[in-house]
């Protein structure tokens, strides 16, 4: 993390198409990084950080689904807009606290 981020919210979930991993909120960004799980030993090994967006790229937020529920949010890339889902246990927390977080940040 940068100086004078803060992390702000963090679970360990999965995105559509991504797959499993932790999503991470600070007051600069939302990163995902994949991780590995084994079943022998039940353990869960990071791996490589494979979302990291400035909130100032988040365009749009909504939560979508009756069984199972969804944070959801676009962002500006520079292969145009894309659009992530992830399953997260609190979806009505997630998205207020990414909708504050955006409202915030300052770069």
């Amino acid at each position: 993390m940068e100086e004078g981020e803060k992390r702000l919210k963090q679970e360990d979930c999965s995105e559509d198409v991504l797959g499993s991993g932790i999503l991470t909120l600070t007051n600069k960004r939302l990163a995902f990084d994949k991780t590995r799980a084994r079943m022998m030993d039940f353990s869960k090994h990071m791996g490589d950080t494979i979302l990291d967006i400035t909130l100032d790229n988040v365009t749009k937020t909504w939560k979508e689904g009756l069984l199972m529920k969804k944070v959801c949010f676009i962002v500006k890339t520079d292969d145009g807009e894309k659009i992530y889902k992830f399953g997260v246990f609190n979806t009505k927390s997630w998205l207020k606290s990414i909708d504050e977080a955006v409202a915030n940040y300052k770069n």
